[in-house]
């Protein structure tokens, strides 16, 4: 990834990041076990269900430290099949 964040932002911060995948009752569990194995914390999803209950935006939190740990984060939200967007 080519992202400027390193340039933007002063570390540590919190980013709050907004996943949006397929409704499902694990899809918050997924993502913070994920989020666990690079951010060790406490996290209180917030979810939102689209209009058509299709799917849900899951708000979170985290703490981050650099810019290549954005990035992991993001492409390890990625990896999970039930996820369709990491903003």
């Amino acid at each position: 990834m080519k992202t400027h964040f390193d340039e933007l932002l002063d570390f540590p911060t919190v980013l709050n990041f907004k996943v949006m995948g397929l409704a499902c009752d694990e899809l918050p569990d997924l993502i913070i076990a994920e989020l666990q194995k690079h951010t060790p914390g406490d996290y209180s999803p917030k979810i939102k269900a689209s209009s058509k209950g299709t799917y849900h935006a899951v708000s979170i939190a985290v703490t981050v430290t650099s810019k290549e740990h954005i990035e992991t984060i993001y492409k390890t939200l990625m990896a999970i099949e039930q996820v369709r967007y990491v903003l």
